[in-house]
């Protein structure tokens, strides 16, 4: 099972818990903190972990963490990056998994910070025991959960500076695109798929919130779950003004593969061609690049006419 397929798994057994609060700095027990070269003080806490000098063999199990640290430029800190940590480029991948993480292995690249989203395999436990200091930032719900995210990674790593520059630039980038987002009389209905199993989400996700940002209404309310399943006869008939593919990477789906199925031709989407597919990736890592997920929506309702 790829990747994209798991997260979607995890996200339907709701496995997808709430980020942190924002974590400040900790003078710790007597004395005053040592600064680091950048100016951070140590120790330092953040996210429920204490770290007493700034760490430079960071681990990240999570993509989205990974992307955090390059971008608050931690890079250079990083010595291993999990095996879908894809994004930037220079990361260093190796044969870590997020999702089946294995203490031992962890252990061998020396770490004084691992970073993970997920407990699996009670990683946490079997890290702390070994005394190495584990910060978990499970996915986000709420953009104020991934600024928050972004305060604790700059904290505990010495770029608080950084770090609060960064999410700085992000509320504002964000508001200027959800302002520029053209008022409608009613508002577009849309679908976003998960995979094509048509499993999607519901406006109590963080996706969902940020597709409520630029006014779109989700033909998934109502569901009893916030990762729920619908029938293909429940997507044509509710019809939705837009469709947005979260699964064109991960399962090769785009606007031909969805007017291909039995009885989408007539959805209004695929009918009027709004029908956008997102990258994957993108979607589904609510870091810093998700002012490009904010952004690849907007153009794409401006584009809807009125």
């Amino acid at each position: 099972m790829t990747r994209r397929m798991l997260t979607a798994a995890i996200a339907v057994t709701a496995l997808l818990l709430g980020g942190c609060g924002s974590g400040g700095s900790d003078d710790g027990a007597g004395g005053q903190p040592a600064a680091s070269a950048s100016g951070a003080a140590y120790p330092a806490t953040a996210g429920g972990v204490t770290l007493d000098a700034r760490p430079e063999r960071i681990v990240s199990l999570a993509p989205t963490a990974t992307e955090v640290l390059f971008a608050i430029d931690a890079g250079s800190q990083v010595v291993a990056v999990d095996d879908q940590s894809t994004y930037p480029p220079e990361a260093p991948r190796s044969e870590l998994s997020g999702f089946k993480p294995n203490a031992e292995a962890i252990a061998a690249k020396n770490p004084d910070l691992v970073v993970v989203s997920d407990d699996l395999n009670k990683i946490v436990d079997q890290l702390t025991k070994l005394k190495i200091p584990v910060l978990f930032a499970p996915a986000a719900k709420t953009l104020d959960d991934t600024y928050g995210q972004i305060a604790q990674l700059g904290t505990l790593t010495g770029h608080p500076a950084e770090a609060a520059a960064l999410t700085g630039r992000m509320r504002a980038d964000i508001d200027k695109i959800v302002k520029g987002v053209p008022a409608r009389s009613a508002p577009l209905t849309y679908y976003y798929e998960l995979d094509p199993t048509y499993y999607t989400v519901t406006s109590q996700t963080f996706v969902g919130s940020i597709f409520a940002m630029v006014g779109l209404k989700n033909v998934a309310d109502g569901a009893k779950t916030a990762y729920p399943q619908l029938s293909q006869e429940a997507l044509v008939s509710a019809d939705p003004d837009m469709i947005f593919l979260a699964d064109s990477k991960c399962c090769a789906q785009s606007p031909a593969t969805v007017k291909a199925r039995k009885g989408w031709s007539g959805v209004t989407a695929v009918k009027t061609g709004q029908v956008v597919a997102l990258d994957d990736d993108i979607a589904s890592r609510w870091g810093p690049r998700v002012v490009d997920l904010v952004r690849s929506v907007a153009d794409a309702v401006a584009k809807v006419p009125a």
